[in-house]
């Protein structure tokens, strides 16, 4: 993995870094940089499409039961309203670009970071969050 040190822009949250390189209504990209086991709880964007441009390693991807794994330089995009998840694979760790359309959910991860909320300890201040950023969790995790 590209070598992260300069912290300039990056949040961190749960071990996972973010830097967002695109804010705008329309879209917004974060980058992110995961360590390997990582991955969210099975979750829904009730208004956003998704979209996971593999930039290094590789995640295994769940989209309302079917399971699929994205390797760097490949992309996999996530329907707005469909449950999915994703775990970062073993052999990890992954860099991808998850890109929202429209924009505005880069909020959450701000909030995450700046809060440094924990899985499952913190659900309740962690949902407030999602539901601002019009985000459901369903379940659990890979």
């Amino acid at each position: 993995m590209r070598d992260l040190s300069d912290d300039t822009g990056w949040i961190n949250w749960l071990g996972v870094r973010y830097r967002t390189i695109l804010q705008t209504p329309a879209m917004s990209i974060v980058d992110t940089a995961s360590p390997a086991g990582s991955g969210p709880p099975r979750h829904v964007h009730d208004d956003a499409d998704e979209t996971f441009v593999m930039v290094e390693g590789r995640i295994e991807l769940w989209i309302d039961g079917v399971t699929s794994f994205v390797d760097a330089g490949e992309a996999a995009t996530v329907p707005r309203g469909a449950e999915h998840t994703f775990r970062v694979t073993d052999d990890g760790p992954a860099r991808k670009l998850v890109i929202l359309a429209p924009g505005g959910f880069e909020g959450f991860f701000a909030d995450m970071a700046a809060g440094q909320f924990r899985i499952p300890e913190d659900m309740a201040q962690i949902g407030e969050s999602a539901a601002r950023h019009h985000l459901r969790f369903t379940g659990p995790p890979l």
